[in-house]
């Protein structure tokens, strides 16, 4: 074998070697990133499963309280309009997740559907017919387990995305990032004026059972 062939052949393999390497680095990374938003995504589904079982516990909620035939009518429209502005936007998860405002403006409309709860549950304490009513009980249990599933969730989401925000600014899958267009998620964060995420408080009304 001459000598020109060797160095042709010493050079070819090491240009496939580099190549290799090269193409394990893309695919790896990549495929991280692939796997990280995923998990974000699925962490966001356990989000908004809780929020849809919230929502569809008010109806009947609303049903057994208008039964109070003196109950405050602008606190229950308050809630049923929250209800309303918190299941009105058909969520697309890659649009949502996208876009911190619409991400922003969504979670506001369940915050407010949250607090709306929280102001409901304050006037209950007026009524001793609906506690004493054991659908309104059975209600009651159940919406505080969602509520507090709900702070769960968010928490778990907060956590998928950190890890996958710290992995899509790390050196070098920043740059494979930038290539194939991976964006940051955004985070869920607590209304300004408060210092937890708004839950429905039944612990004044157990008390009093």
């Amino acid at each position: 074998m001459s000598r020109g062939l060797k160095i042709f052949l010493i050079a070819l393999g090491a240009l496939f070697i580099v190549g290799f390497m090269a193409y394990r680095f893309f695919v790896g990374n990549y495929n991280t990133l692939v796997n990280l938003d995923e998990t974000v995504k699925s962490a966001w589904s356990q989000v908004q499963n809780q929020y849809q079982r919230r929502a569809d516990l008010i109806p009947n909620l609303v049903k057994t309280v208008e039964g109070a035939a003196t109950f405050e009518k602008e606190t229950l429209k308050g809630v049923i309009e929250a209800r309303a502005k918190a299941t009105q936007p058909q969520v697309n998860v890659d649009n949502l997740l996208n876009d911190p405002q619409a991400f922003q403006k969504y979670q506001q409309a369940q915050d407010n559907l949250g607090a709306a709860l929280g102001r409901l549950m304050v006037v209950v304490e007026r009524y001793p017919e609906l506690k004493a009513n054991q659908n309104f009980l059975d209600l009651q249990t159940q919406l505080e387990g969602t509520e507090n599933r709900i702070t769960v969730e968010r928490r778990r989401f907060n956590e998928t995305v950190q890890g996958y925000n710290t992995k899509l600014r790390t050196f070098p899958t920043v740059m494979i990032a930038g290539m194939f267009g991976f964006q940051q998620r955004p985070y869920f964060e607590a209304a300004a004026d408060a210092q937890e995420v708004p839950k429905v408080d039944f612990s004044g009304l157990k008390n009093q059972q």
